[in-house]
């Protein structure tokens, strides 16, 4: 029998190595896959047909509820029992979804803005954006199309680019979900090479008109920290080996021995969902990031034993085909800005 609600934040506030008091002034980020989070009605154009109750998951509005409410207990513990001041996810199949997401569970306390846009994806997944109204005052917000034309083309995720006001200071988030690794490694890594371009491109033109701009990118990008689109193509490096005000900080190479992770892959933890940031997101005069309140939520609700390959692995929503019940194949990753 599942624990309530009220028993999890219990014990989440109790426990958790990394809870610590919030302020006022503190503003807490997360990013989190939920892992296909469909409606139940099938779309002509995309394809979605698994994700209807007669398709091969026999989808339903009872287990697109059922979801949903792991989705809120996900996200209420990464904010540490509080509601989180901007919510990025990537995996929601349309606006609707989101829309839900908020009014049927305890989201609908606080005033949440929803940015999104439906994008080319085949399946018909996206990325969007939550943020509280009554504490981030929205500045702009556009979408960067990952569409590839030419002999090689193909359709991913768009990039979504949200600006917000922050305590009196602006900051430029991206939430990210890149293409997949299906289909192996080499024959996908270009197309993360492609995404990595576009973001780039953005986040420069950002920095021409303002060098110290704080920008915060967040997201699924398939690949681990030290793969070449983030590396080579995005530039973004651990902390110690970031040069230049046009640098990009990988916030996550703490996680990167392996020992943690967001996804579990054949008994190996690895690291897809990561933050990185400016360098003036850490030495700002004002809004700060602090690298030790940046973490992956790994509450024991969110995880379950492997028992083929031993160790811990996210408890599902699917095992294949077969409907698990569980929360999602990745898990939440948290970041704190503090105003001091």
């Amino acid at each position: 029998m599942s624990l309530p609600l009220l028993a999890i934040l219990f014990m989440v506030n109790l426990l958790s190595p990394e809870s610590q008091s919030k302020s006022k002034n503190d503003f807490t980020i997360v990013f989190y896959n939920v892992e296909n989070l469909f409606d139940v009605k099938n779309d002509p154009e995309t394809r979605d047909d698994d994700f209807t109750p007669a398709g091969q998951n026999h989808w339903t509005y009872h287990r697109l509820d059922a979801k949903i409410q792991h989705i809120y207990k996900a996200l209420i513990a990464a904010g540490k029992g509080e509601f989180p001041d901007v919510i990025g996810l990537a995996e929601i199949e349309n606006r609707w979804v989101v829309r839900r997401l908020i009014d049927s569970t305890p989201l609908s306390r606080v005033p949440y803005g929803i940015i999104h846009k439906d994008s080319p994806d085949p399946r018909g997944i996206d990325v969007a954006l939550l943020y509280r109204k009554d504490r981030v005052k929205p500045v702009d917000f556009d979408f960067l199309r990952v569409v590839k034309e030419g002999k090689r083309q193909f359709e991913s995720r768009d990039i979504l680019y949200f600006s917000g006001n922050l305590d009196g200071d602006t900051v430029h988030f991206f939430v990210n979900h890149w293409p997949s690794r299906y289909g192996g490694y080499m024959a996908t890594k270009k197309k993360r090479n492609f995404a990595a371009r576009i973001l780039r491109q953005r986040i420069d033109s950002i920095l021409a008109d303002e060098p110290a701009a704080h920008i915060l990118m967040m997201g699924d990008f398939n690949a681990t920290m030290n793969e070449g689109c983030l590396r080579d193509v995005l530039h973004a490096a651990q902390y110690s080996n970031v040069k230049g005000y046009d640098s990009l900080i990988n916030l996550t190479g703490i996680w990167k021995d392996g020992a943690i992770g967001t996804l579990w892959n054949k008994g190996e933890w690895a690291v897809f969902d990561q933050f990185i940031c400016t360098p003036s997101l850490l030495n700002g005069a004002q809004l700060k990031l602090n690298i030790s309140r940046t973490y992956i939520c790994r509450e024991a609700f969110l995880l379950e034993a492997d028992e083929k390959y031993l160790g811990i692995k996210p408890n599902r929503t699917y095992l294949g085909p077969a409907y698990h019940g569980g929360f999602s194949d990745h898990l939440p990753i948290v970041t704190v800005l503090g105003s001091e």
